[in-house]
Order: structure tokens, then sequence, then C-alpha cells
């Protein structure tokens, strides 16, 4: 067998591919529920009913994509450029941290919402400079590098709430100190969780997509994920590339710490992430790194999450299945992408 690529794949295969692999993820959760000892049909059925079936259900899954469209976008841009970050999770607890240090009555109203904001975007894309310079001066693997920064940030803000910034009427609590009423992101709707921080998600979405198809960078960081040599040898400075990318990333990852902070929890904790950044990953790919179809994925995998947490209740099936879902998601569309690009021969 050999894979032989394909010049000019036609539209059918192109969405025909994608749409199987998403057939094949529902036949493979009625399998499981089927496992489970629960009616397939019945499932699938109680997870769209808990993740869009009322009013509060289908804005608690608007509120569950907004940092994941933050970390998805972060990674998309990074994967476009060939540029492996693995670290969304680091450089979101990095844009909590600022959140906290600058939302707790240090900035007064007017001007502490879009100056901790940026100053999150700073934090993250600093977080990611790091392993990107290794990369660049030294050629250290950024998947290392990244990875394991992760492991790092999550020690030192479990420092921080243990120390500096623990919450000194939070009854012995690892948590940081409310944020003042002025840091917080006002309700979108009265009386229910969904923030604005899914408004700035959306703009964000429009803004990455007119910086990589209306920009000289778009172009580049298009040219350097395509090939870095031929690249470099056109002249492009494929290192600054890099960098600027790296900061891009960075700062998209922190601002999905900043909105669930800022927007949500109010506070910092060491909780405050369940791996956003680490589903960011499965978001980007299931978009295949489109910055608009990185709102409609992770809008899928929102739904995913909270309609199991509801279907888990009423049939007494695990919330595991919806890990097993996302996996299985993923596994197929990078096939279906493969098979867009090339073309099994067999001998």
């Amino acid at each position: 067998m050999r894979l032989d690529p394909i010049a000019a794949p036609s539209l059918r295969r192109q969405i025909g591919l994608p749409a199987l692999a998403l057939l094949a993820t529902i036949a493979v959760a009625m399998m499981l529920a089927l496992i489970a000892g629960a009616n397939p049909l019945a499932t699938l059925g109680l997870i769209a009913k808990g993740a869009v079936g009322s009013k509060f259900a289908a804005l608690e899954t608007l509120n569950r994509a907004t940092p994941l469209i933050f970390t998805g976008l972060a990674v998309a841009v990074a994967f476009r450029a060939k540029l492996w970050n693995i670290g969304a999770e680091a450089q979101l607890y990095a844009g909590a941290i600022v959140a906290v240090l600058l939302g707790t009555g240090v900035l007064g109203a007017p001007l502490v919402l879009p100056v901790s904001a940026l100053a999150a975007m700073l934090a993250g894309a600093l977080v990611l400079l790091g392993p990107v310079m290794l990369k660049t001066r030294l050629g250290v693997d950024e998947v290392v590098t990244t990875l394991l920064l992760n492991f790092v940030m999550l020690l030192f803000v479990s420092y921080l709430l243990e120390g500096p910034m623990k919450d000194p009427m939070g009854m012995g609590w690892p948590k940081s100190a409310a944020l003042v009423k002025e840091a917080r992101l006002p309700r979108i709707v009265d009386g229910l969780r969904l923030h604005w921080g899914f408004a700035l998600a959306l703009i964000a979405a429009v803004a990455v997509w007119v910086i990589q198809t209306r920009s000289t960078l778009g172009f580049e960081m298009r040219a350097v994920g395509q090939n870095r040599e031929a690249a470099r040898f056109a002249g492009m400075p494929v290192n600054v590339v890099l960098v600027k990318t790296a900061l891009l990333s960075g700062g998209l990852a922190a601002l999905a710490g900043w909105s669930e902070v800022a927007g949500l929890k109010g506070h910092l904790s060491s909780d405050l992430s369940p791996g956003f950044g680490y589903t960011g990953i499965i978001v980007a790919m299931l978009a295949l790194l489109h910055p608009l179809g990185v709102v409609l994925s992770a809008l899928f995998v929102a739904a995913i999450f909270v309609g199991s947490d509801s279907m888990s209740r009423a049939a007494g099936v695990p919330t595991y299945i919806a890990d097993m879902l996302l996996a299985t998601a993923l596994l197929f569309m990078v096939l279906a992408l493969m098979l867009t690009r090339y073309r099994v021969v067999w001998k």
C-alpha cells in the first residue's frame, strides 16, 4: 500500500470525507451507549436535549464554548505555521493570573477591563516566546518545551494560591481574592452565566481570519507552514514570522484564562481549566485549522460536554463517553483529512 498525493482534491472529496467522519463518530457513540447498557438513540437524544434543549442549556453550551474558541484559535494560528504549540494550558493560566493581579482593585473602572485583557495577552505571549526562542536559536523541539511548561505553570499557580495570592478570607481554600465588580465582564443575559467573553471570542475568530487571509503576516504564516525552506529561500524572515505567530497564539490562549476569571469564576483556582488548552487542539484539528471553523468546532465540542453531563444524570451513562467521542472524532477527522489529500493505492 502506498499514498499518492492528489494535486487538486474535488469539492465532493473535501466535504464528503469529513461528513463521513462525523457519521462514523455518531456510530461509535451509539455503540458506546449500547455497551454501557443504554438505548443508543435515546442517549443521543439526551445529549442533544442537554446541549440545546432549553434556553439555559443553549446558553451553557455557548458559555462552555468561549474558552475553547480562544484556545482553538491559538492552536490553529500556531499549527498553520507548523509551530506546534502544545502549551495553551500554560498560556491560559498566565492570562488568569494577570486578570486577578489587575482585577482586585489595582485599576479604576474605565481602564481595568481593556488593560487587564491586553496585559493578559502579553503574559500569554511571553510564556510562548521562550520555547520559540529556544527553537529558533538552539533548535529545541517546541513540543517538549511547551508541553512541560503546562506542568510548570500549574505548580506555579499552586504556589501562588498557597502563598502570595491566597485569599485571606477564603477559609483556607486555595483560591485567590475575588475580582472587584468593575473588573468583571457583564452578563449577556441577566440571571444566566453567559458573559460578553463569548462575543469577544467571536470577534477574535473574525480578526484571526482577516489576518490569515488579508494580511502579509497571514501569507507569511501559510508560506512558512507549507515549506519553511522555500519561504526562507524566497527571502522571508522565517524566525521573525515564527516569533510573531507565537505572540499571537500565546495571546489568544491567555484570553481564555482571562475570560474565565473575569466573566465566569471571579477568582483564580488551580482547577480553573479542566483541560481547555488540550481540548483546543481537538477543536483546531476538527476545524481543519480554519479560524471561522474553530467557532463551529468549539460549539460542537462544548455541546458534547454539556449534553453528556445532562445525559449522564438522566440515563446513568458515564460522562467519560464525551472524552471517547472527542478522541474518536479527532482520529476520524485526521484520517479524513489525510484521505482528502492522498489516494490509497494497493499493490
